[in-house]
């Protein structure tokens, strides 16, 4: 089963960067692959088990599961139903922890999934790169000082 675990420090407290990430359906606002985002069959955003429907700037198709959301933990846990990834089982974690010196924040985002052996490597490096840091980085972006 393939991990990916990327991280970085945004440089703004962590209440501040977790209310932007913490809305389910927020990706939109924060995220600069993603077009635009529902929440299926008019739950609450942060209503566990709801699904977050999105459509990517490429034109693919995504359709997430919200398994945890923890305001104590500052943290965030999704399964993927559909998406063009062929990917199984994977369930992804963002999580905050406060930076006391110099009040910024450490942000952990890591995934486990199945896939077939051959597109491992590409898949590791497609979600670690081209989402998990690209979404980190217009964060960090979007919290400059």
């Amino acid at each position: 089963m393939p991990k990916v675990y990327v991280s970085t420090v945004v440089n703004a407290p962590a209440a501040e960067v977790w209310k932007l990430v913490r809305n389910f359906d927020g990706l939109p606002n924060w995220a600069p692959f993603v077009a635009e985002s529902r929440i299926e069959q008019n739950a609450r955003p942060d209503q566990i088990g709801c699904i977050r429907n999105f459509r990517l700037k490429d034109g693919g198709r995504i359709r997430e599961r919200l398994l945890a959301l923890s305001d104590y933990d500052l943290s965030c846990t999704y399964s993927i139903l559909e998406s063009p990834m062929a990917v199984e089982n994977y369930v992804a974690t963002l999580s905050l922890t406060p930076v006391t010196d110099g009040n910024s924040t450490f942000c952990e985002w890591e995934a486990e999934f199945d896939c077939a052996p051959e597109r491992e490597a590409a898949l590791v490096q497609q979600i670690g790169s081209g989402v998990f840091q690209a979404a980190f980085s217009a964060l960090k972006q979007r919290f400059a000082r």
